[in-house]
């Protein structure tokens, strides 16, 4: 599209968001034009907060599917729309409340704190939800001498041992996209720059090595605490490893400071299936609706208060 067809479509998807009383909610990942007309934009627990604020009658979720499943169970009084339904998850598949119930019955007395990316049928087996810019909290608020069932991804819970110290029981789950950055290759670009602030998401294969070996210049950040991060830093130069989303904001909300993709290959092709042509035919024909089924809301919901009570 033409920077022309760009803006036309833009200012009717926000006329029509006001005609609506809509508020658009768009994931750090999303594609830069429809970051660029939503109202929110921010990681998990920032849109999870946002869902649960609005006094808007309907949320359209520019992420994947069980974001959009979390603002439902958080608002059930509003409509929320997606505007596409196969924006899934590659993690939120690794794990079925099938599952889940069956590694419960394994360990019984344990509780299971689930990563933010599942299902609501795996939210309403948990007994905290956690996303990665909370899950140290979330540990750490457990009582010590209690077992933790960590899941889906494996990666996140190999990091949260490091930095808390507790022995964690990790379904061996991840992210399509996060697996793919190596410790090898972190090792190689760190020693070829040592000038660069590194900024490592926590889902990442290569996390927990980066936290031992990185340095004093690596940072493992949630992408919101990323942001964050590089506007508060004197430095200049950032090499980022997570999808390749975030460095549309990262360069709005950081102008005169330069960001690198740590690989061009980190793209979420769920994430990326939101385009603006979608996203104004989801308020124009009031679609795809997403719903829980209210016992299934209502067990889901408990996990997700205990999570924003601790953040």
């Amino acid at each position: 599209m033409t920077t022309a067809e760009i803006t036309t479509l833009q200012e009717e998807i926000r006329a029509r968001a006001a005609e609506r009383n809509a508020v658009i909610l768009a994931h750090n990942y999303q594609v830069p034009e429809v970051q660029d007309v939503a109202d929110y934009v921010g990681d998990s627990l920032g849109l999870s907060r946002e869902a649960a604020a609005t006094d808007a009658d309907a949320i359209v979720f520019c992420g994947v599917h069980f974001m959009a499943e979390t603002a439902a169970i958080l608002s059930p009084q509003k409509t929320v729309l997606i505007p596409d339904l196969d924006a899934g998850c590659s993690l939120a598949a690794s794990i079925t409340a099938g599952q889940l119930r069956a590694w419960k019955a394994e360990n019984p007395g344990a509780v299971v704190v689930s990563y933010v990316n599942t299902t609501a049928e795996v939210k309403a087996e948990s007994d905290y939800c956690c996303t990665s810019g909370n899950a140290k909290g979330v540990i750490e608020a457990i009582p010590e001498d209690t077992e933790i069932l960590f899941l889906p991804d494996m990666f996140l819970g190999l990091w949260l041992e490091r930095v808390t110290g507790r022995k964690l029981r990790i379904w061996m789950g991840e992210c399509h996209v996060h697996a793919g950055f190596r410790p090898q290759d972190m090792a190689r670009l760190q020693a070829d720059n040592p000038e660069a602030e590194f900024l490592v998401h926590p889902e990442c294969g290569c996390a927990s090595q980066c936290m031992a070996f990185g340095g004093e210049n690596t940072h493992i950040l949630s992408t919101e605490g990323m942001i964050r991060f590089a506007k508060a830093s004197e430095k200049k130069r950032f090499l980022v490893a997570t999808e390749t989303g975030i460095l549309h904001r990262l360069h709005k909300e950081a102008p005169e400071k330069r960001f690198e993709a740590v690989s061009e290959k980190a793209i979420c092709r769920y994430m990326k299936m939101i385009t603006l042509p979608k996203l104004r035919d989801s308020l124009h024909d009031w679609k795809h609706v997403v719903t829980v089924p209210e016992d299934i809301a209502a067990r889901a919901r408990g996990a997700i208060d205990r999570m924003i009570a601790i953040s």
